[in-house]
């Protein structure tokens, strides 16, 4: 409060000083009565227009630092809008990132649970032409059968099913 007070002092002063250099270069007590209290008007007049300028050079100070603290609040607020906004990006990159991972988990998992359903399927093939090959033997021991079981044993030795 005192801050937004003491900005305006200086412009006010310079107002102030103005008017009285008017008053003082181009009146007289013959307009004013109260002029003729004053034994020098042009001395006075000179005093006053030191002080203006003064106050002119305090009111650009003045000026000069609420345009910069202007500038710096908007020059921040662009930055934490900036490093908001990186954030933000940041966090969506970090959620498609973690999207991607567990797609690409998902099928890596899938792609193990259909290899393990290949084995097992490749598994159960050989094992039912396994037992399909003794169960023809058993029923009928002829030669082609022996051999039918012979091929069936040397793929088990192969993929390694039996020692």
């Amino acid at each position: 409060m005192w801050l937004n007070f003491l900005a305006l002092l200086p412009s006010t002063v310079l107002t102030v000083l103005l008017i009285a250099i008017a008053f003082l270069r181009f009146y007289d007590e013959t307009d004013f009565e109260f002029l003729g209290l004053i034994t020098q008007p042009r001395v006075w007049s000179n005093g006053c227009t030191v002080a203006a300028l003064v106050a002119t050079l305090a009111n650009f100070g003045v000026e000069w630092n609420r345009r910069n603290r202007e500038t710096n609040r908007l020059a921040e607020e662009a930055q934490r809008r900036a490093t908001e906004e990186q954030r933000r990006d940041e966090a969506e990159k970090r959620r498609i990132r973690e999207e991607q991972r567990r797609m690409a988990q998902e099928r890596a998992d899938e792609s193990r649970r259909a290899e393990t359903r290949e084995r097992q399927a490749t598994r159960t093939r050989i094992e039912t032409r396994c037992r399909l090959a003794e169960i023809r033997y058993q029923l009928n021991p002829t030669e082609a059968n022996r051999q039918d079981l012979a091929d069936i044993l040397a793929v088990l030795k192969e993929y390694g099913e039996i020692p």
